[in-house]
């Protein structure tokens, strides 16, 4: 399996991370992804952090591949499900700041409407 995780926050990412702990083995591929704006410098230093937390947390996955990219979120996460052919998408519910509500968020509802391959909405715990 190739699953594509998208994240924007090391709770999103651990979240994510908790849920494939159980699913992806040594034989598959996990892509994270960490989709934030060129312009916002805190917003890379999140995202970077983000994604340092995958390879750590999936050690036992046979490969973890991370990158970084911009551009609106659901629209940036479905090309690149496109692009490398992923078999899952996994996302959080909402952004991984703390202080957000617990409703599906914008990125989230917009992924599971324009997918076109299945799509895992993991809750982000409250910390």
């Amino acid at each position: 399996m190739h699953y594509l995780a998208g994240t924007d926050s090391v709770h999103t990412t651990a979240a994510i991370c908790d849920y494939l702990d159980e699913r992806a083995t040594g034989d598959d591929t996990v892509t994270a992804i960490a989709v934030v704006p060129p312009d916002d410098p805190m917003a890379r230093r999140d995202g970077d952090e983000a994604l340092n937390v995958a390879p750590v947390r999936l050690a036992t996955v046979g490969n973890v591949a991370t990158e970084r990219r911009s551009g609106p979120p659901a629209d940036t996460l479905a090309e690149a499900a496109r692009e490398l052919d992923v078999d899952e998408i996994v996302i959080g519910a909402h952004g991984g700041d703390p202080d957000a509500t617990r409703a599906l968020g914008s990125t989230a509802r917009r992924v599971l409407e324009d997918a076109n391959r299945p799509v895992v909405v993991v809750p982000i715990p409250e910390f």
